[in-house]
């Protein structure tokens, strides 16, 4: 198969390896696209750096075409893939915390990814696709769950306001599943490109901070950004950290003691309901995230489409497999 590796910081180099054959409980899939993901972005510019060359990427679909011993798939089903299998034994595991499992299997991180022709994975971690998924709803369905886990734990009900505070794919995606819950949805980007998309999709800008904002979605991974939600937050509100900054931030503990805001991290998502929540709402026409799509590129070009988005590409980058 042909793959591409990241095998030191920006420098992508591609192999081509034999079909990776997979193991009891796993299946392989025939990769079709796969997104490029903001982690991506990270491991290819060295900011979080992998120990050996690795194939990256992990929001694909494709169809399964081997199966391993014990496994009862039905082969060329169409799936899209779960990239982040917890050990489902360790103490975080067992009480109900398998998103910060320190032993997960997260394809493309310690296990082989899928910029690359296969992949294999465990059976469990593939969800069967229905016809009336479209290969772009498909190929955002990962960052769709990261939203959809993000809203659920920020317990919100149609008519309240929020604030997105970046507007890549996730805060994009936030956006786009609020509005249709019914949400108040204002955001912010520097990109008024993406702001002008965002208010396309139902949301709005402009003095958010005199409205009653209950929740504040932090999308941008900037330090900086996080220090200044902290001052900016309204009183009783709670700031939700989707950013993967790897730079400290500041704040008062006295001051946001007194305002009474809370800070969470919202980390992927619930396996496998929430998965499963975004297909059905996708299926139903609720929702359709593959508009948040800009670009299709080959495999071949793999290390452009890396490079576009780390200077800022307005929206999601597609990489086409077959």
């Amino acid at each position: 198969m042909r793959a591409a590796y990241l095998n030191a910081p920006k420098i992508i180099a591609f192999r081509d390896d034999p079909k990776p054959e997979p193991g009891p409980g796993q299946i392989r899939i025939r990769l079709q696209e796969v997104g490029i993901c903001g982690s991506d972005v990270h491991y290819y510019g060295g900011h979080r750096p992998l120990p050996e060359p690795t194939i990256i990427g992990h929001e694909g679909w494709g169809y399964i075409d081997a199966v391993g011993s014990g496994v009862d798939r039905i082969i060329r089903q169409r799936v899209v893939i779960d990239p982040n299998a917890p050990c489902g034994t360790c103490l975080y595991c067992k009480r109900g915390q398998a998103t910060v499992c320190p032993n997960k299997r997260t394809i493309g991180l310690n296990a082989p990814g899928c910029f690359a022709e296969y992949v294999c994975l465990p059976a469990d971690f593939a969800h069967a696709l229905p016809d009336a998924v479209s290969d772009a709803d498909a190929v955002t369905i990962e960052p769709t769950a990261v939203a959809f886990n993000a809203l659920k734990h920020a317990n919100l009900v149609a008519g309240d306001a929020i604030y997105v505070l970046g507007l890549g794919a996730i805060g994009m995606l936030i956006t786009h599943l609020a509005v249709q819950r019914g949400l108040i949805v204002y955001v912010a980007d520097l990109n008024q490109v993406l702001v002008d998309k965002a208010i396309s999709l139902g949301a709005q800008s402009g003095d958010w901070q005199q409205a009653d904002v209950r929740v504040l979605f932090e999308c941008t991974g900037s330090a900086a950004a996080t220090t200044q939600l902290c001052t900016d937050a309204p009183r009783g509100s709670q700031i939700l950290l989707l950013g993967l900054s790897e730079k400290q931030a500041s704040f008062t503990p006295l001051d946001l003691v007194r305002r009474g805001i809370s800070i969470k991290g919202s980390l992927i998502y619930d396996h496998p309901v929430d998965f499963q929540a975004v297909i059905h709402l996708i299926v139903a026409g609720e929702i359709h995230p593959g508009q948040i799509i800009s670009k299709y590129i080959p495999l071949s070009d793999v290390q452009a489409g890396l490079e576009a988005a780390t200077h800022g590409h307005p929206g999601k980058i597609v990489v086409q497999i077959a």
